[in-house]
C-alpha cells in the first residue's frame, strides 16, 4: 500500500520499517566527542542527541516510519561562460526541504484517506534530529557507502531522505541491502580535501560543503586551492563513484522541482556572481536551498573559486570584491595573490585585522 501511494506521489522508493531504537546512535555520539562536527554545535546539543535516540520523542503515539527517497537531477547543463562556479546538485532547484516535506504530508493525506480514519503524522526531513540514513539502510532504500551517503541501487546517492512518523502499524516492507562497496575505495581517494578519516567516517571540518555552507568564519588557508570552484556544497564523492554512472531510468526521473532552475543555480558566472547586490543574491536563492547562507559567506565561496580559476580575467571582480566586507577581502586578498595580481595588491589599504593578516601571510597559497 505504501509504496503504491508514495509511488503516486512522486516518491521514487518507499519501505515501512517499525520504531525500534537506532543502533548506530553511540557511532554518532563518539563522532561529536571528536569533534568531527566542527561549529555544528546544535548537534551536540542534549535534547538533539536524545532525539535521535528515540523516534518516539517526535511523535509519541509512533507506531511505524515511513522512510522515503526522492531523486535529484545529476546532470549537469550547458555553461558558456569559462569563468564558472559550482553548486552541489541537490541545492539546483527548489528548496530540497519544502519539495520533500509537501509529499510527505500529501503521503500522510493519502494514507489517512486509504485507510479512512485520522492519521496523526510526522513528517521529517534532513533538518530534524533523526538518523536518516539509518532507517534507509534498514528500510531497504539502500546501504550505506564508505562516504557516509546512502546509495539507492538504480538511483545511485543522488537522493535526498525523508520519513514519515505515523501512529498506526503498517505491515513492515523492509529489505535490507548489504553493503556493495567492496574494496572500492574511489570516494575516499578523491576527496580534494582529504576529509575522510577512514571509511564511513568523515571529518567534517575538512569537507567542503561544510566549508562553503556551516562554516562562517575563515577558511583555513592550507584547504582554500583544493576547494576549486566549488561555492556552495560539493559532488566530488558522488561523482566518482560507480553506482552514479550513466542516466537515470525513465521511471527514475529525477523529481520536476529538483532539477536546476537555470544556468545559474548550478555552473554560476563568478565575475556576475560577485557583482551581486544584495537583493539580487536574495532573488537568486528564493526558495533555494542556497538560501541557507549569507550574501557575505557566498561571496567569501566566490573570491577563493575566482582565485582558484587560474584565470587573469578574475582580477577585476577580485578587486572589486575588496570593497566587500572584511571576511571577503581577506579571501579576496589570498585569491589575488594567488593569481599574481601584485600590482593590485600593492595598491590596496586595508586596517582590518583579519585582511591585514592575510594581506602579510606571504606566497604560501
Amino acid at each position: 500500500m505504501i509504496a503504491e501511494l508514495a509511488r503516486a506521489i512522486g516518491f521514487h522508493r518507499a519501505a515501512v520499517i517499525p520504531i525500534e531504537a537506532p543502533r548506530r546512535h553511540a557511532l554518532y555520539t563518539s563522532w561529536l566527542a571528536a569533534g568531527h562536527a566542527g561549529e555544528m554545535t546544535y548537534l551536540a546539543q542534549p535534547e538533539h542527541v536524545a532525539q535521535r535516540a528515540d523516534l518516539h520523542t517526535l511523535l509519541a503515539g509512533a507506531r511505524s516510519l515511513v522512510v522515503v527517497a526522492l531523486a535529484y537531477d545529476r546532470r549537469d547543463p550547458e555553461a558558456p561562460v569559462a569563468l564558472r562556479g559550482t553548486i552541489a546538485r541537490y541545492a539546483r532547484g527548489d528548496d530540497y526541504h519544502m519539495v520533500m516535506r509537501d509529499k510527505l504530508v500529501a503521503l500522510g493525506d493519502a494514507l489517512a484517506a486509504r485507510l479512512g480514519r485520522p492519521v496523526a503524522t510526522r513528517p521529517c526531513v534532513d533538518s530534524a534530529p533523526v538518523h536518516e540514513r539509518e532507517w534507509a539502510e534498514r528500510a531497504g532504500l539502500g546501504f550505506v557507502a564508505k562516504n557516509t551517503m546512502l546509495i539507492a541501487p538504480g538511483l545511485g546517492s543522488y537522493v535526498v531522505l525523508g520519513e514519515l512518523l505515523v501512529d498506526v502499524e503498517l505491515g513492515v516492507t523492509a529489505e535490507p541491502q548489504k553493503p556493495r562497496c567492496g574494496s572500492c575505495r574511489a570516494c575516499l581517494d578523491a576527496c580534494p580535501t582529504g576529509a575522510f578519516v577512514d571509511a564511513y567516517v568523515l571529518d567534517a571540518r575538512r569537507c567542503i560543503s561544510y566549508l562553503t555552507i556551516e562554516h562562517e568564519g575563515v577558511i583555513p588557508r592550507e584547504l582554500r586551492p583544493q576547494m576549486g570552484t566549488w561555492v556552495f556544497g560539493c559532488d566530488v564523492c558522488q561523482e566518482v563513484c560507480p553506482f552514479n554512472a550513466g542516466s537515470p531510468k525513465p521511471d527514475d526521473e529525477p523529481d520536476p522541482r529538483l532539477r536546476p532552475r537555470s544556468v545559474e543555480h548550478a555552473l554560476p558566472d563568478l565575475v556576475a556572481l560577485a557583482a551581486r547586490g544584495a537583493n539580487q543574491v536574495r532573488q537568486l536563492v528564493k526558495r533555494t536551498a542556497l538560501r541557507r547562507i549569507s550574501r557575505e559567506i557566498l561571496l567569501r565561496n566566490v573570491a577563493i573559486a575566482l582565485g582558484n580559476t587560474g584565470s587573469p580575467d578574475a582580477i577585476p571582480a577580485l578587486v572589486a570584491l575588496l570593497r566587500e566586507r572584511p571576511l571577503v577581502r581577506a579571501h579576496a586578498v589570498w585569491a589575488l595573490r594567488r593569481l599574481g595580481a601584485s600590482a593590485q595588491l600593492a595598491a590596496h589599504r586595508d586596517d582590518d585585522p583579519l585582511v591585514l593578516a592575510e594581506m602579510n601571510a606571504g606566497d604560501d597559497t
